[in-house]
């Protein structure tokens, strides 16, 4: 339209559109009956419970791109540097999170696992390019260990890097006072 600013032409429609839930269908209708709440109540509500945890939307994934993922975390990332022996092989660092924030958006058939020892700790890896960019920790099985390296660029304000002696994992677990605690939602 003639005169219409850029900013107005950037914006996303609104009123009710097509939102497919896939399988959480039943559970969000549910929610939103037992809460009496609309569907743009219930989405605020989450959104908000997000926000209000200081939590962003963090994206990522491999190398070629064939994994794709997305975790809510903080902004600034306490991030392991383990020195066992499969750590100091791969380089990896990564921060933990609960199950209920990572979605993998794409590669599922692209992923293989990799286990040692204990085959508690689930190395996964995009049968690609080679690239782990999240894993399950032996330490946090219900959990995810991300690599920051593998996030897009925006959304981490700062990193802060722990060591964490992994040659001595069941003593510096033990040792360790809130690491476990950091796959719990």
């Amino acid at each position: 339209a003639a005169g219409s600013s850029p900013r107005a032409k950037a914006e996303p429609p609104r009123g009710p559109g097509p939102f497919d839930l896939g399988a959480q269908s039943g559970r969000w209708a549910a929610f939103q009956k037992r809460h009496g709440l609309s569907c743009e109540e219930a989405a605020r509500l989450l959104l908000d419970a997000y926000e209000h945890r200081g939590l962003v939307k963090h994206t990522g994934g491999c190398h070629c791109g064939a994994v794709r993922f997305e975790v809510w975390a903080s902004a600034d990332l306490h991030v392991f540097n383990c020195n066992c022996s499969i750590c100091t092989k791969k380089q990896n660092r990564h921060f933990i999170v609960p199950a209920s924030r990572f979605k993998l958006l794409q590669g599922a058939d692209n992923l293989t696992t990799y286990t040692f020892n204990t085959h508690r700790a689930q190395h996964t890896f995009c049968k690609t390019c080679g690239v782990q960019s999240f894993y399950t920790p032996r330490s946090n099985p219900d959990g995810y260990g991300i690599a920051p390296h593998c996030l897009d660029d925006g959304t981490v304000q700062t990193i802060i890097t722990e060591d964490i002696n992994g040659k001595e994992w069941e003593k510096a677990v033990k040792e360790h006072k809130t690491i476990r605690d950091m796959s719990k939602p």
